[in-house]
């Protein structure tokens, strides 16, 4: 049989990463990845650089053909007339725009309740919250588009006023990828084949995932103006577009096809094969849980996002700023490796001998504190020790996702398996500790590029044109057990608030 390749593209936080994959098996052929700047906002332009960078380091994409684009979340991309980037993306952690998203739910809150709107909450505030879960699925924080937009509309008007498109990080880069990008005076961009997926779009705030549709309504709240082209949607198993000869598919008969691509969560979970009842916690830059769910979710105490996955499937999601950051800022404050915290840690005992850390070094989405900052509770002088503080900051990480888990679960998600993926599940510490904390069991994916995985998928069901994504196998390593531990949690809970 012939090798037929295919290409998962992750565009993440702080790198892109290419896999090119071969279609029948899911085998890996060959990667390459290459970094891009830190930071809040950035200049897409790096992106295209660094997806260049990581396609040369993975031979080339001439052979391939299809590919597909997962990208982080959330991220604003604004060009004007000419397809050129108006300014820096506003990344999913940049928190700016938090006074925005309380303005808008304010906006929408202040009407009085309609007759058929009897379930809503009597306060103005947490009534636009409920209004905005009704109307996209989630309420805002400081991470969705809309919200950024808003905020580029009230603070740069200069810039709001150059905007002729806007779109996701992976949708931009889609676009470029199928030979688009800045035209010269006098031409205009061809926005047609700018396009996008559900999964993606379902992170927004402007996008309802029940109807597929573009609530335009709420973007002209949020940007003064609707007169703007927003990306084309492409059902999860369509092709997209053909990408440009000179970047892929050169030497495949008929050229290299653009499959929708996703959000990365969604484009993870596709990757974990995860069916209805799994969900994955994710320990990244962001510690995310997601689930996969039959129907939308609607949590009218506006704390889990309703977004859809990549399937025809929903994918309800909890989402904190601070992931395995945590384990970086006590690395510093202590002054060691990976491998020395979490052996630290591993001396101390449960609860680090009462001292806890409240981890929201940057502000936190859940639960919605943006302006917050860390804190060290509880401590003496006789358990101030190097290990019981290392303690206190993995405990804290594993706190937050069980804080996820169960504002999933309260929705009435059936959670029948958990899976640990991201770079924080290398930590030893952070796989002893987990079940006990979660009170669960905890399957181990072998440690592999699942985004980019869930891309690579997605570009082979296309290329196939089959109802269902390839069955590729997922090896599970292992699986996690401890003895519960309620204890330590509610200390963490106590402190939390």
């Amino acid at each position: 049989m012939t090798q037929v390749l295919v290409a998962g593209i992750d565009t993440s936080t702080q790198s892109v990463k290419v896999r090119v994959t071969d279609a029948n098996t899911g085998r890996m052929v060959r990667f390459g990845q290459a970094k891009h700047p830190h930071g809040t906002s950035v200049n897409p332009q790096f992106w295209w650089d660094a997806f260049l960078e990581a396609a040369q380091q993975a031979g080339g994409l001439d052979d391939v053909s299809a590919l597909a684009v997962g990208g982080q979340q959330h991220g604003m991309v604004l060009l004007d007339a000419h397809g050129r980037v108006v300014r820096d993306a506003l990344l999913w952690n940049d928190t700016r725009s938090a006074p925005d998203a309380e303005r808008l739910i304010e906006e929408l809150g202040e009407s009085e309740k309609t007759a058929d709107e009897s379930d809503l909450a009597d306060d103005p505030m947490m009534r636009g919250r409920q209004r905005w879960v009704k109307a996209v699925g989630s309420s805002l924080v400081a991470s969705l588009t809309i919200t950024k937009i808003a905020w580029v509309a009230e603070h740069e008007p200069e810039h709001a006023d150059r905007v002729a498109a806007v779109c996701l990080p992976h949708d931009w880069l889609s676009w470029r990828i199928a030979g688009h990008g800045p035209v010269e005076e006098g031409k205009t961009a061809d926005f047609d084949d700018l396009f996008t997926d559900r999964s993606d779009a379902s992170g927004t705030g402007y996008f309802d995932a029940v109807s597929n549709s573009y609530r335009m309504d709420l973007f002209k709240m949020a940007f003064k103006r609707d007169n703007v082209r927003l990306p084309r949607l492409v059902q999860s198993h369509d092709v997209a577009a053909k990408a440009d000869p000179s970047i892929a598919g050169k030497d495949v008969e008929g050229g290299c096809i653009i499959a929708p691509g996703g959000g990365d969560n969604a484009m993870a979970s596709l990757g974990l094969n995860m069916k209805i009842g799994d969900v994955s916690i994710s320990l990244g830059t962001s510690g995310v849980a997601a689930a996969i769910a039959p129907d939308p979710v609607y949590d009218m105490s506006a704390s889990v996002t309703g977004f859809a996955d990549c399937t025809d499937h929903w994918l309800p999601l909890a989402c904190t700023i601070n992931g395995s950051r945590i384990i970086d800022a006590g690395r510093s404050m202590l002054n060691v490796d990976y491998q020395e915290l979490s052996d630290l840690a591993l001396k101390s005992r449960p609860g680090a001998e009462g001292i806890t850390l409240i981890p929201y070094f940057d502000g936190e989405r859940t639960p919605n504190r943006p302006e917050a900052k860390g804190t060290l509770h509880g401590m003496t002088m006789n358990n101030v020790k190097p290990e019981n503080i290392a303690r206190a900051f993995v405990e804290s990480l594993l706190c937050t996702q069980r804080d996820c888990l169960e504002l999933i679960e309260d929705l009435g998600v059936n959670v029948k398996r958990i899976l640990l993926i991201g770079g924080g599940s290398k930590t030893p510490a952070v796989r002893e500790l987990l079940p006990s904390i979660l009170g669960s069991a905890v399957a181990l994916p072998h440690p592999d590029e699942y985004v980019a995985i869930g891309a690579a998928r997605q570009a082979a069901w296309v290329l196939d044109g089959s109802d269902q994504a390839p069955e590729w196998p997922v090896a599970i390593d292992e699986t996690l057990s401890g003895e519960p531990n309620n204890d330590v949690f509610q200390q963490y809970a106590s402190y939390r608030g």
